[in-house]
């Protein structure tokens, strides 16, 4: 039998809100998750890497409508495969472009620190 894990668990697990995950599914983000015969929704391993994939893309600056056609692409099986890796390439790009100017900014940060450290203050 496999794990299963409640709704609550599968949020804590991917770091979104139970309300994200549910509209994540709602819009087709995540696959339609298993249900109880009760009706309650039953979360298992696959359906943790869906999410551990939405909070990567997330995370990284993709928006909701480009992680929606990367996951149609997905859903369309193994014949998407180039069109997909182009979608990752471009992000990843734009991900390397964020990381580059991020380390800019923070190199004027820690300079600015050191600058107070060092007792010396610029107000302009």
């Amino acid at each position: 039998m496999p794990t299963t894990y409640s709704p609550q668990e599968a949020a804590e697990r991917s770091g979104f809100s139970p309300e994200t995950v549910r509209y994540y599914e709602r819009i087709g983000l995540l696959p339609p998750v298993r249900r109880t015969s009760s009706g309650r929704r039953v979360f298992e391993e696959l359906d943790l890497k869906w999410l551990a994939l939405l909070r990567c893309l997330r995370d990284t600056g993709m928006p909701i409508t480009e992680m929606q056609a990367f996951i149609d692409l997905m859903r369309d099986g193994a014949g998407t495969r180039q069109e997909r890796q182009e979608v990752l390439v471009a992000h990843a790009h734009r991900v390397q472009d964020q990381i580059e100017r991020l380390q800019l900014h923070l190199g004027q940060i820690n300079a600015k620190i050191d600058q107070y450290r060092r007792g010396k203050v610029w107000n302009p």
